[in-house]
């Protein structure tokens, strides 16, 4: 069930609240749990037994581990976490690659699959104490607003929450503020982007130019943009009702200047998974240069695997492997010198070429050999056209959408609105409140309207 699907926001939502809230504090952990368990069993009726055997074990391990008296035994069952969780992934993501059968994705099996080995590793280093109800254990696990498609959480970050936690007007109020944002973002923003991608993307050769598909890679730097970062304000302001604080998940990152900015910036809890669990135990950059390199070569190598298995996701991390590796050698020193502007825009070439990779996953025609292709129209190369009037009529008539969804991208509307808040404190919380309704309106008419409402990070 997606959170931008009319069934969930007039059915599942309002229900959901009207059960939590008006059951006792200390039965509010089991409706989450049931609830977020109901939420996914819609999508995964089957699957549901497993992410409940994941949720389970990794209770049990996180136990055990707890108990082992010696050093060595508690390795031991930590491998057998690490062991348990890397086995589901390759069988379910990767099992092609070992000649079994395909068999389908269980929906957020990257999720929550982190989410408990995370915990494990937190209890092994002592980062945590090993959590005693099974209720608080699996509600933080299957959390139903970040269950599918993060943001990642560590247990360390809602422990708390978990066991005392108040809900007041304000922040449900904040929370749905925030949640209806993402909504705004994902349906009105993400969807008409992908749209624009889908349909200059297709265009017959006689109609590519270099400014055509730089336009269309564009538009789809944008859909994936508000597509995930709408989801995850949606997550967070859902949490935020409950009385959860989930961490940050996007921060402007096509305003980055550098690519080892933008992964500050961009899908931020992936990111501090990977440096906390993979890049600093393997040493990370205090044991000299190689051990740095052999370091970022594994995380890169992971990120690409774990969006997907096809060759492109691999190409897709190495590719950004190498570039953060220049970064780190010489790249960042050089452009200290260079202006803003022009360290922003390179960037964020750097990355649409990145995004032509990412999307030849093989589906709709968008093969590898096509992404290279497709690189090298951007590029102007084999003879392309630089621009036609049909290219110039599209970038025309999106023009205004174009500068929505750059400005959108920024920092500037939420400063705007702080300065303005600032002055007139009542005026803003008035209209943002008022601002609420037609929001919602808005996007049920477009989900009314039409079918096109893909979500691109479901698949992980």
């Amino acid at each position: 069930m997606l959170f931008s699907s009319l069934s969930f926001l007039f059915f599942f939502l309002p229900l959901t609240f009207l059960l939590y809230f008006t059951v006792p504090r200390g039965w509010r952990n089991a409706v989450l749990l049931a609830v977020s368990l109901i939420f996914y069993a819609l999508g995964e009726p089957i699957y549901v037994l497993l992410m409940l055997g994941t949720v389970l074990a990794d209770f049990a391990l996180g136990l055990i581990t707890a108990r082992a008296k010696t050093r060595q035994t508690r390795m031991r069952w930590l491998w057998t976490a690490v062991g348990l969780h890397v086995s589901l992934l390759v069988l379910f993501k990767y099992g092609a690659w070992l000649g079994l059968p395909s068999i389908p994705l269980p929906l957020g099996i990257s999720f929550y699959t982190f989410q408990g080995l995370s915990y494990v590793i937190d209890v092994y280093r002592g980062d945590c104490l090993p959590e005693r109800s099974a209720v608080r254990f699996g509600t933080y696990v299957t959390l139903f607003p970040q269950l599918v498609a993060g943001p990642i959480v560590r247990f360390t970050e809602v422990n708390e929450a978990l066991q005392h936690r108040t809900n007041t007007l304000p922040t449900v109020a904040s929370g749905l503020r925030t949640f209806l944002c993402g909504l705004g973002k994902k349906v009105l923003l993400a969807n008409t982007a992908g749209q624009m991608w889908d349909r200059l993307r297709s265009l017959p050769p006689s109609g590519h130019t270099v400014l055509s598909d730089t336009l269309a890679i564009v538009f789809f730097a944008f859909q994936i943009y508000y597509d995930f970062s709408g989801y995850s304000d949606m997550a967070v302001g859902l949490g935020r009702c409950f009385g959860f604080s989930f961490p940050q998940n996007f921060r402007y990152p096509y305003t980055a200047i550098s690519v080892t900015d933008f992964w500050r910036r961009w899908h931020i809890t992936l990111s501090a998974f990977f440096r906390e669990y993979v890049y600093i135990p393997l040493g990370g950059n205090r044991h000299g240069r190689w051990r740095m390199v052999g370091s970022m070569l594994a995380v890169w190598v992971l990120t690409g695997l774990w969006h997907g298995d096809t060759l492109n996701f691999l190409l897709w991390g190495l590719y950004f492997f190498l570039l953060l590796l220049l970064e780190k050698l010489f790249l960042l020193r050089l452009a200290e010198h260079l202006p803003l502007f022009v360290r922003r825009a390179t960037t964020f070439f750097a990355v649409l070429v990145g995004w032509v990779i990412f999307a030849s996953d093989g589906t709709n025609g968008l093969s590898l050999s096509w992404g290279l292709s497709y690189i090298g129209s951007m590029l102007g190369l084999g003879g392309i056209p630089l621009l036609n009037a049909e290219g110039l009529y599209e970038l025309s008539r999106n023009l205004l959408f174009l500068a929505v969804l750059a400005v959108g991208a920024t920092p500037l509307p939420l400063r705007l609105c702080r300065r303005l808040s600032q002055k007139r404190p009542r005026l803003v919380r008035g209209a943002s409140l008022a601002l609420c309704f037609p929001l919602l309106l808005l996007c049920t008419a477009y989900l009314v309207s039409s079918s096109y409402n893909p979500f691109l990070y479901f698949r992980f």
